[in-house]
């Protein structure tokens, strides 16, 4: 341990996926973050502590941190982190980071918000604060769509949640999609990579270059294929954020 990190229990458990879980962490103090940020979480190595950014999925009026992680077969972190058990423990920074925020400054009212898989969770901690605001009766004045792709329906780890808060919500909508069409028969929502019907859901909703801002996370080839398209529809690059979860070929 050091001044810069913090112990924290594992304090709950949800399986997606054979390689995508939901954790909830209670550090032994509160850490502080704006939705969109990140928290760095370690695990003792060998020689020094082995530590990798995750986005929070948690809202900052939580207590707890969560976050939805996949699991990379030989990677350095994610295999020792799936076997840590409810009552672990692991290390977790104190300071939080991150420029990926919700954009409140450049008064655009519209937020079109693209993910895949893991890529949802710092949406999900934007949207989670901005639906707490409406719960206690502030109003909320943007429109926010999330479109939230997977390859199966099962990956969408936080769809049963989003789409009871866009019901509820009327500033809020929730689009998830899945690309692997042959294996879903059942599915009766979006088909589709993310990136291939990100002009469509723009369209649909009415929202534009003028009055738009769009953000991306997760699979760099999405984000990549996500921008072009926006560039295309004449957004300015100010009003695309992106948040690479990793390096095109690399993980972990």
């Amino acid at each position: 341990m050091d001044d810069k990190h913090v112990d924290a229990v594992v304090t709950s458990r949800r399986d997606i996926s054979s390689d995508l879980w939901i954790v909830r962490l209670r550090p032994a103090e509160k850490i502080a973050f704006t939705p969109g940020q990140y928290a760095a979480v370690g695990l003792p190595g060998p020689e020094r502590l082995i530590e990798r950014p995750y986005s929070i999925a948690s809202s900052p009026r939580q207590d707890e941190l969560e976050f939805f992680l996949e699991l990379v077969r030989g990677g350095h972190l994610s295999q020792q982190l799936y076997e840590i058990p409810v009552g672990g423990q692991v290390q977790v920074r104190r300071l939080a980071k991150g420029l990926f925020v919700f954009d409140q400054a450049s008064g655009r009212p519209n937020h079109f918000m693209v993910a895949t898989v893991t890529g949802v969770a710092p949406f999900v901690s934007m949207v989670r604060e901005l639906a707490a605001r409406h719960d206690e009766g502030q109003a909320v004045p943007y429109r926010v769509a999330l479109l939230h792709g997977a390859s199966l329906s099962r990956e969408l780890g936080y769809c049963e949640e989003l789409s009871t808060l866009a019901q509820r919500c009327p500033w809020f909508t929730y689009i998830p999609t899945v690309s692997r069409i042959a294996e879903e028969r059942a599915w009766s929502g979006e088909r589709g990579r993310a990136e291939d019907v990100v002009r469509k859901h723009l369209d649909g909703l009415g929202f534009t270059l003028a009055d738009t801002t769009a953000y991306a996370c997760g699979n760099p080839d999405m984000i990549e294929n996500a921008k072009g398209i926006l560039e295309r529809a004449g957004f300015p690059k100010e009003a695309v954020k992106q948040e690479v979860y990793w390096v095109a070929g690399k993980k972990d």
